[in-house]
């Protein structure tokens, strides 16, 4: 993917949002942008540590990494308020903008469940093939996540509050039916 007008080449990496993404008090979500050790559709492995030095680099720069809608980068939707690596992956957490036209559009788009993915532009540092024949990403220079359409890691999905609420109550009502039958055998 390259970025108009910036003279630099980035990659993109999708994942979809996972059990643990919520979408909360309308604007803010969290989850995992990247999972470490986990082949995507394009055979790409990222691996512990990946983020690391660009995240630190970053820290120190006072800058951040941007949240952009579909990898536009005309397209700031929101801020990352976090992001961090940490044994699962590259965790994120911020908050979506609605006074911004994309941003309200992005929100609503992820509230209905029409998007449930993230996707990371970066700049690849250090890889190497595997005998497998999938890309090892050891060190990336990370510039940007995006919520997106179509993620590369579909075993991952959104969780709105709404959904996980639902889910909830579902659970409980079967736990409640199976202790009703404990209690009537």
């Amino acid at each position: 993917m390259s970025y108009a007008n910036s003279g630099v080449s980035l990659e993109t990496k999708f994942c979809r949002f996972d059990d643990e993404i919520d979408v909360k008090g309308g604007c803010e979500i969290a989850g995992y942008a990247s999972v470490f050790g986990t082949s995507d559709q394009g055979g790409d492995v990222v691996q512990n540590g990946a983020y690391g030095a660009s995240l630190k680099a970053m820290m120190q720069a006072g800058r951040r990494v941007k949240m952009l809608w579909q990898h536009d980068p005309t397209k700031p939707i929101g801020v990352w308020d976090e992001v961090r690596e940490d044994k699962k992956g590259l965790f994120v957490k911020g908050r979506i903008l609605a006074d911004v036209q994309a941003g309200a559009e992005a929100l609503a788009l992820v509230k209905a469940g029409a998007i449930e993915g993230l996707s990371i532009g970066y700049r690849t540092i250090r890889a190497e093939k595997s005998q497998k024949g999938t890309r090892l990403l050891h060190e990336l220079d990370l510039w940007e996540v995006s919520l997106v359409t179509f993620p590369m890691l579909p075993e991952a999905r959104v969780e709105t509050e709404a959904k996980a609420l639902d889910q909830l109550a579902q659970e409980l009502v079967a736990k409640l039916h199976a202790a009703r039958e404990q209690l009537l055998a």
